[in-house]
């Protein structure tokens, strides 16, 4: 089962396999792509709502890789429908990727290259250069603002 992001609707995505997506993709899509999600919906693609318990799993999977800021509520719900499915992830969200791969969900991309690696996302603190495993508002330390630091780059 192939579970759908918008980008799938929007890059006019196909596949003979079973489809499933959730009603936030529909709710993002305008113009053609909406009309693709609606052909899609009334040609036998399944409609899934995932389960809260799911969704804390791929929230808690979201904050302890440094993804949850990036992800709307529309990516953690499909990555939990996703895995709730057993299905495969069909997105190019890099972020939505990282948390797939950290949940052994499989991902396959649509128009750009995929994830090489996993990441464990640290952040910065602009003012003080401080390091943190989660984001935060402010640096705890200085009150400056933290951004998001690539792993690798450590």
């Amino acid at each position: 089962m192939y579970v759908l992001d918008s980008s799938a609707f929007i890059n006019e995505y196909h596949t003979t396999e079973d489809t499933a997506s959730i009603p936030l993709v529909r709710e993002e899509l305008e113009d053609e792509s909406a009309y693709r999600y609606d052909a899609m919906e009334g040609s036998g693609m399944h409609v899934h709502i995932p389960g809260e318990e799911t969704v804390e799993t791929v929230e808690r999977a979201a904050r302890e890789s440094g993804d949850f800021e990036e992800l709307s509520s529309t990516d953690v719900r499909l990555i939990a429908a996703t895995f709730e499915l057993d299905g495969t992830l069909v997105t190019d969200d890099y972020a939505m990727q990282n948390v797939a791969d950290k949940l052994n969900v499989a991902v396959e991309v649509i128009a750009r290259e995929g994830i090489d690696e996993q990441r464990d996302w640290r952040f910065q603190c602009q003012g003080c250069g401080r390091e943190f495993d989660e984001s935060k508002d402010r640096c705890p330390i200085c009150g400056s603002s933290l951004s998001r630091k690539n792993p690798s780059n450590a």
